[in-house]
């Protein structure tokens, strides 16, 4: 049992990881689904570079070639040009596209982070499960034990001529339904293993697992990915209405162009074919526009909806987290619960096995019941460890959107 003790008491031994370190949280997953997340961040990067700079028109360049014989005579024409038309003024819609732009990159991060954390968060609550089986498994053998000490007790009662067979076929029963749990155990503990080698490259079995603590409401929506996430919705689709609603306001665009033309044998008239010309000119100017649009209003009020509809998201959002935020707290209350009957039992097992070894001194009682009580010691002791792994997997629901500032 002194190896037995150690075992969970390495167990105990949890990393004191900070869960609002991202450095920290990838190395519980696979670097090929790193690498994929830095391609999604590269991603949101590159669109909103080109949101932001979507104002900008591009420079048309144009070249034309042709070739002609009306006439009978053989004609060719060459011509090429640069034309920009360029808005310089947009009624403040350039700076809006902007700042549209960078609030789009800011709300796709969030986007990926929360996609990110849940990953990290599996791959944890796996490890956090693999563990638990580690001490039902040695729970499970203990209660094995017991059960094998409870047939050879009525096996003994039976030989004696004590106990009918019923009793004795019910202490089979019993060896081989803990057994069986045993066996479904093991299974589940497989089971959970390859998921986690899914989705990460470490050892299970070196793995440590972070102490998590427990967090104020106050801190869970402070620091809250998903919160955040709606409330840059609010930004983006606030600068998206600006951008809107300056698409039909007045404009001013630069308008430049530089074409350049060569002409061989061309036959103006009949009878008379002129030589090579080489044309060229440029041309500027300013233009100012104000589109009329039968949509204009409709366009604008579709995208003032989006901007309030994600106001009030926010506030449904708060809401659901707090709902989560008062279940996770309640569930904790009841496995403290649970946690507390186990402790109670411990006492009183304890209490027991020292009377017992006292009456075992005796001769009063036998080895068997030492054992017994023993077993049932450590058994408790177990239960306690594995509702404490329950808090945490609780409390791993928060820290998948929690992210304090470092």
């Amino acid at each position: 049992m002194k190896v037995l003790n150690l075992c969970i008491l390495l167990f105990l031994l949890f990393n004191s990881l900070l869960l609002g370190d991202d450095e920290n949280l990838e190395k519980y997953i696979s670097d090929n689904k790193i690498e994929q997340f830095n391609y999604d961040y590269k991603k949101n990067e590159v669109e909103s570079s080109k949101l932001g700079k979507s104002w900008i028109s591009p420079i048309n360049l144009k070249y034309n070639y042709s070739k002609s014989n009306p006439y009978d005579n053989k004609q060719t024409k060459i011509s090429y040009g640069v034309d920009i038309d360029q808005p310089i003024f947009k009624s403040g819609g350039i700076y809006y596209a902007i700042k549209f732009a960078e609030a789009s990159k800011i709300y796709s991060d969030y986007s990926t982070n929360i996609i990110k954390r849940k990953l990290v968060k599996d791959a944890i609550s796996l490890l956090m499960q693999i563990k638990q089986m580690d001490l039902k498994i040695i729970k499970q053998n203990l209660q094995i034990k017991n059960s094998e000490i409870n047939l050879a007790q009525k096996k003994e009662d039976y030989l004696n001529g004590q106990l009918d067979s019923g009793y004795l076929d019910n202490a089979i029963i019993e060896r081989n339904i803990v057994i069986q749990a045993l066996y479904d155990i093991e299974t589940n503990k497989e089971r959970l293993i390859s998921k986690f080698q899914a989705i990460s490259d470490i050892s299970y079995a070196n793995a440590f697992i972070p102490k998590l603590k427990l967090i104020t409401q106050g801190e869970f929506l402070n620091h809250n990915i998903v919160l955040n996430k709606s409330q840059s919705e609010i930004d983006k689709n606030r600068y998206y209405k600006d951008v809107i609603v300056a698409k039909y306001l007045p404009s001013l665009s630069l308008i430049a162009g530089y074409n350049w033309q060569e002409s061989k044998n061309q036959q103006f008239i009949p009878g008379g074919v002129s030589s090579t010309i080489n044309t060229d000119f440029y041309s500027y100017g300013f233009r100012i526009s104000l589109p009329l649009n039968i949509n204009t209003f409709s366009d604008i009020e579709s995208s003032k909806v989006d901007y309030l509809k994600s106001k009030l998201v926010v506030q449904d959002k708060k809401r659901e987290l707090k709902a989560i935020f008062e279940q996770v707290m309640q569930n904790i209350e009841n496995i403290d619960k649970k946690k507390k009957l186990s402790v109670e039992n411990r006492d009183i097992y304890e209490k027991l096995l020292e009377d017992t070894k006292e009456l075992f001194s005796a001769g009063y009682k036998t080895k068997h019941d030492v054992k017994l009580l023993q077993n049932s010691v450590y058994i408790q002791k177990n239960d306690i460890e594995i509702f404490e792994i329950d808090k945490q997997l609780e409390l791993l629901n928060l820290y998948e959107m929690y992210k304090s500032e470092v």
